[in-house]
């Protein structure tokens, strides 16, 4: 019996990974990489953390747990994979089924035939088409390349001012990773805040704490030139005339797909300009998949096409397309649930779902609140969660989630992201089991807590007013009275200062007659994060007053300057 061939081209993460389940599968396979680069299976998501020095040996990034570097004479001897690496795929004949292909040093041209082929040529990283693009300085943070090349800088320290254009995830682990180096470092992003994944109250949050990092971060405004001398980068120009003195840019503005092949191949392309694929990573070729960067994959929730270039999915779909080709369309990819974290110094931020306006827009009637509390209990050195949780109101179904803050937001982002595939509802979650003990979470984990908070306003026990919304009515001078519950201790030690009144929960009841007489005032409670606020609303409506409000996550989520 002929043995099946199957050829990947391309080799960082979705390729590897489907050749490796090929492999499993099939032991008797003819199992082929064709990778432009002279590296195979490069740890990407890692290049920020080598240029800040987290760890110093350039292997890792291209070895396996126990430190054997995934080269060809390993994927051949480990595997039973060849790998041709520094070799360009320049044609596909789906006719006649061949690859042309090119290698880079030596220019040796060869033909290779396939049975069953698989795409995975990754993504382009976008640069701007402004003047002074090419001058020397300029970078992005897209290969191992890229890395060695910011490593160097980051060791010689000759570099004084730095640049990131892009506030997205690899812009923000750039920055810090240069900041590290003590550089001196300015964000700059054109839209109106950084991490657009999150809600703009939560990105504030941490656009506030890279800033306590001695970085600056300039939002709404972008690049209009870059400036130099004798061809070395000097500067930037922004768009609106400013400015600024440096000698590296680092361009973080998103990437593309990888079609060029594809296109050239004849293979149907979609809206986000990636790879069509089914659910099986099958393209309009059957005997062509594809997995990674390149392709367009759907938003699981609303079945939209979506453009998700993630390492983690690249290695899921590398499996599914593995699969596929051995054993027929034996399995599928779901789609992404646009789940993602990252690290911004000491602290972290992710998110999962959709967000309000997607929710609107796709016929969900979103109902959301901002919670904030520690991970676990104080004794065992708590750490600050910061929440926004969206649910739909109609079926009280979980469908979106987003977390800051310096505790363990992985953890957090996670048990959302699994209840937000299963579906779950607010009050499924409300009595979920999950592990407690004090060194990893609170008696009732911080999650859990949220979808308390939420299952609360959803039956209508609590009316939530976001910091955003307290902030508009102190700026026009509403009539409002703000009560700040905690204790007079933590008052004098920090408060927001925007006419609050301090008045202690534990003395709440005996000054109910200091409130208005009027039992239509707006009254909103806070504290530290708000749950003694909800307990002093609770209480205040009992005495008859219909119009109080909790302001969510209380002091930890308030993203404005504050007096003390």
């Amino acid at each position: 019996m002929k043995k099946k061939k199957i050829v990947i081209i391309g080799g960082s993460a979705a390729g590897p990974k489907a050749a490796a389940r090929a492999r499993r599968l099939d032991q008797n396979a003819e199992i082929l990489i064709i990778q432009k680069d002279s590296d195979l299976s490069m740890a990407s998501c890692g290049y920020p953390y080598y240029v800040g020095g987290v760890f110093d040996n350039r292997d890792q990034l291209l070895s396996t747990p126990t430190g054997v570097i995934r080269n060809p004479k390993f994927f051949l001897n480990a595997k039973g994979i060849t790998a041709f690496n520094n070799t360009e795929a320049v044609e596909i004949d789906r006719k006649n089924k061949v690859i042309k292909t090119n290698n880079i040093k030596t220019n040796e041209k060869k033909d290779i035939d396939y049975d069953k082929l698989i795409l995975c040529t990754g993504s382009n990283p976008k640069l701007p088409p402004i003047p002074g693009i090419d001058l020397e300085g300029i970078t992005t943070l897209q290969s191992i390349k890229d890395a060695d090349y910011l490593r160097k800088i980051r060791d010689e320290k000759k570099i004084k001012k730095a640049v990131v254009i892009g506030g997205g995830l690899i812009g923000i682990e750039t920055g810090e990773a240069l900041n590290l180096a003590g550089i001196d470092l300015t964000v700059i992003e054109m839209q109106d805040q950084i991490l657009p994944f999150l809600d703009k109250q939560l990105a504030k949050i941490i656009e506030n704490h890279i800033k306590s990092k001695g970085a600056n971060v300039i939002t709404g405004n972008g690049i209009n030139s870059f400036l130099g001398k004798d061809g070395k980068l000097t500067g930037i120009k922004l768009k609106n005339g400013t400015e600024l003195d440096c000698e590296l840019a680092v361009v973080a503005i998103g990437v593309k797909p990888n079609t060029d092949l594809a296109l050239k191949a004849g293979l149907e392309i979609g809206e986000y300009k990636g790879i069509t694929v089914n659910s099986n990573m099958q393209t309009s070729d059957p005997d062509i998949y594809a997995a990674g960067d390149c392709i367009e994959t759907v938003n699981a929730i609303t079945g939209d096409k979506a453009y998700m270039p993630m390492g983690d999915l690249a290695n899921l779909q590398g499996r599914v397309a593995g699969e596929n080709v051995v054993l027929g369309n034996n399995t599928v990819f779901g789609g992404t649930y646009k789940t993602g974290i990252c690290k911004v110094f000491d602290f972290n931020a992710g998110s999962t779902g959709i967000n309000i306006t997607d929710a609107e827009q796709y016929g969900f009637k979103p109902v959301t609140t901002v919670t904030a509390g520690p991970d676990k209990p104080g004794f065992m050195g708590s750490r600050i969660l910061i929440n926004k949780i969206i649910a739909d109101e109609k079926t009280g179904r979980l469908i979106g989630f987003q977390c800051v803050g310096s505790g363990d937001v992985s953890k957090q982002i996670a048990q959302a992201a699994i209840a937000i595939q299963g579906k779950l509802t607010v009050d499924d979650l409300s009595n979920s089991d999950l592990p407690y003990a004090p060194p990893f979470t609170l008696a009732i984990d911080n999650f859990i807590a949220a979808n308390h908070v939420l299952q609360n306003k959803i039956a209508g026990r609590m009316s939530g007013i976001s910091c955003r919304q307290v902030k508009e009515k102190v700026d026009n001078n509403e009539n409002i009275l703000i009560l700040d519950t905690r204790g007079s201790d933590e008052y004098e030690i920090m408060r927001l200062g925007i006419g609050e009144t301090l008045m202690p929960l534990g003395s709440l009841r005996d000054r109910i007659n200091e409130l208005p007489d009027d039992k239509n005032t707006e009254i909103v409670c806070y504290c530290k994060i708000s749950l003694r606020g909800y307990e002093a609303a609770r209480i205040i409506e009992a005495n008859g007053y219909t119009n109080v409000k909790v302001m969510e996550g209380g002091i930890m989520a308030w993203p404005y300057p504050r007096e003390k």
